[in-house]
């Protein structure tokens, strides 16, 4: 235990039965543990800081500063009937300019929540004349997308213009303003979605629909492997190549600094226990991290994805960045492994859409429980979401189990809770299934990777028809806003099938 007395271990409190082969365990277990964990942890270091922060020195480079920012514009307008209102929905006793009033509050403080620029159009659209002028202004300005607020029943062919611009266009129609026929009628178009709803949340996720398009615009992706220097693109996402010497290179070049040590110190004292890692690991790993965020602002990247495999296989670095890759997820910024290019877009999908990190993993079928484990040696620890800083799932440090080097978190995923399974496996296609988390795996008595979660497939009857490799699983059932997504922006979503004669 020499090795660990160095990070306090002994303060850590051990929450977890190694003895088991799956550890289940609910989310308000989850967070008891980390509430104990944290209170051990800060008795007589109360001026700790906490591991999602940057440490204060001016050489280090802010991770979260690494992640695109675009400017999203939306213009926001309100269709309706000339008022005052006689019979009809929404009815004689709807408040129209009292409604109008506080749905473009919410429209806009929505947008200013997430970053989102909302032009809001001062006249309602309320006659064919104005309808036409503001189609050749959208058409002229070409912003971001349109959202379109419905008032009255009879709106539904205005909101038809709008979307023909060729903008992606949102129409919020609340209750009392559609019928099933009207929503057919756009609903399934693409390039547009429709909400039917009271639930105004769903306008800020809207939006987070467009502004996640302009972030993969504005991502220019790191690949690392091979030999040589190209560009490509992936979608809307630019990829830049470059060899995999350039890693290596810049891993030798990065000596221990007092980040290294500082990101060690925090990442080995909220672990709720350090099983194989030693301190030399622990510094390796962090000095893979900082390589990483150096190698991306030579680079002008924001994201990146690596050989990892093939550097720890022939020994050119004495780590693989599990750590590191984790600590990036956690802010936002994606590390992808094994240089896969669509799961590392799809890693992007979840942090920019969702803003929770995504667990890139191999998909392994459990055919006695039916269920699927998906195992791999990254996962972010900030599933809940990465704004919920002290919130966050308990993890264990481990080695990377292929090579037994370097650190690697097992993340436990909290048991009984939905989570969403997304792969690009082309740039204008993925594969989109949900299920509940049931447990998390031991290694050993379990061989493969340090976290590996099981799950219990929704609408799938065999777990060994899920489909795709790499897949990316994050937190909550976020299907039908990534079927939306997908529509808004041409992008064909094929799902599991529900029986293996349907496949």
């Amino acid at each position: 235990m020499s090795n660990h007395s160095q990070f306090n271990t002994n303060e850590r409190r051990n929450v977890h039965c190694h003895s088991c082969t799956c550890c289940s365990m609910s989310r308000r277990s989850f967070l008891g543990a980390v509430a104990a964990c944290t209170a051990a942890l800060t008795t007589g270091c109360s001026n700790l800081e906490s591991l999602h922060t940057t440490p204060k020195s001016s050489q280090a480079i802010d991770l979260a500063s690494l992640r695109p920012r675009p400017k999203v514009r939306v213009i926001s307008v309100v269709a309706r009937q000339k008022p005052p209102y006689w019979l009809g929905w929404p009815g004689t006793s709807y408040d129209v300019e009292g409604e109008r009033v506080r749905y473009t509050r919410v429209i806009a403080d929505a947008g200013r929540r997430i970053g989102v620029e909302i032009a809001q159009e001062v006249q309602p659209l309320e006659e064919n004349a104005a309808v036409a002028a503001f189609v050749k202004k959208v058409q002229d300005e070409k912003p971001d997308a349109v959202v379109v607020t419905l008032q009255h029943l009879q709106s539904w062919g205005m909101a038809s213009e709008v979307a023909k611009a060729g903008v992606p266009t949102i129409i919020f129609a609340p209750v009392g303003t559609a019928f099933t026929g009207h929503v057919n009628r756009l609903a399934f178009q693409p390039g547009v979605y429709v909400i039917s709803s009271l639930e105004t949340p769903a306008i800020e996720q809207a939006l987070r629909m467009v502004r996640a398009r302009r972030q993969l615009e504005e991502t220019r992706m790191l690949v690392v492997r091979g030999n040589e220097r190209k560009e490509d693109r992936f979608g809307p996402v630019r990829l830049q190549y470059v060899p995999r010497t350039t890693f290596e290179e810049m891993f030798g070049a990065t000596p221990v600094t007092e980040e290294a040590r500082w990101v060690v110190r925090q990442r080995f004292r909220e672990a709720q226990r350090v099983i194989e890692p030693s301190k030399e690991d622990g510094l390796n790993a962090a000095r893979s991290y900082i390589a990483a965020k150096q190698l991306l602002k030579n680079e002008d990247c924001n994201a990146l994805t690596t050989d990892c495999l093939g550097m720890v296989t022939q020994r050119k670095v004495p780590t693989p960045p599990c750590m590191g890759a984790s600590i990036f997820q956690d802010h936002g910024v994606t590390y992808g492994c094994e240089a896969a290019v669509g799961p590392a877009v799809s890693l992007m999908l979840t942090s920019y859409l969702f803003d929770k990190p995504g667990f890139m993993n191999d998909p392994v079928p459990e055919t006695v429980k039916n269920v699927l484990i998906a195992a791999h040696c990254v996962s972010g620890t900030r599933i809940y979401g990465l704004d919920r800083q002290k919130e966050y799932a308990p993890y264990i440090l481990r080695s990377h189990s292929e090579s037994s080097l370097g650190v690697s978190p097992q993340v436990l995923w909290p048991v009984g809770e939905p989570v969403t399974l997304v792969q690009f496996f082309k740039p204008d296609a993925l594969y989109l299934d949900t299920g509940t988390v049931v447990g998390n795996v031991n290694t050993p008595p379990a061989g493969g990777c340090r976290t590996s979660v099981e799950i219990q497939m929704d609408d799938v009857e065999d777990c060994r028809d899920v489909l795709g490799f790499h897949q990316v699983v994050f937190f909550g059932n976020h299907r039908r806003d990534v079927e939306a997504f997908c529509q808004l922006y041409g992008i064909n979503v094929v799902h599991s099938p529900r029986t293996h004669e349907e496949g």
